[in-house]
């Protein structure tokens, strides 16, 4: 899918989310890099484009996973949105490299991050959709312990109770970890 595609897709899904709000938050994600940002610089979807089409898997998988027992509007909240701590976050810079078939050197693109504001990864996402729109507590645990045992291990008890106390949670990190692993690819 083109990212054009991607951007005009998650636009109409977060636009059918009826929230105060909503409509700056889009506004916002428009004026940032989220539709071009890769989701990461050296793993999953680390191209332009990538951020907005891991996000895209993840509401899908999720959506999946849950098999209708949250509201769309949740599990479009949390998929969406559950990365967004990434906009602004990558920066292009050139390396070189040498050609192993002619030994010539020349200039490579690559992604390095820039990170602007280091408050963390989940708890970032949940700051940042606040200040556009109020989340449910389900919504913001999902959101802030999304990368379940990628968290230190000095939070696998704060995750524990999170995953028991709001099943969507773990949920949200299970869709991340499949779309990541299963849908998704990695640029050499």
């Amino acid at each position: 899918m083109s990212v054009e595609a991607t951007k005009k897709e998650i636009i109409e899904l977060l636009k059918s989310v009826d929230r105060d709000g909503m409509d700056k938050l889009i506004d916002f994600l428009e004026r940032t890099d989220f539709f071009k940002a890769p989701a990461s610089t050296k793993f999953h979807n680390n191209f332009e484009g990538g951020l907005a089409e891991h996000s895209l898997n993840v509401y899908k998988s999720l959506k999946e996973l849950t098999n209708g027992q949250w509201a769309d509007e949740t599990l479009i909240i949390v998929g969406l949105l559950h990365d967004i701590c990434k906009v602004n976050n990558y920066k292009v810079e050139m390396r070189n490299k040498k050609d192993p078939d002619t030994g010539n050197w020349y200039q490579e693109p690559y992604y390095t991050t820039e990170d602007m504001m280091p408050l963390g990864h989940g708890e970032k996402s949940v700051m940042l959709i606040q200040e556009f729109i109020k989340l449910t507590k389900e919504e913001l645990y999902s959101i802030r312990w999304h990368m379940g045992g990628y968290e230190p291990k000095e939070n696998y008890n704060y995750i524990s109770n999170a995953y028991y106390k709001y099943p969507l949670a773990a949920y949200t990190h299970m869709a991340d970890i499949k779309a990541t692993y299963i849908y998704e690819t990695i640029k050499k």
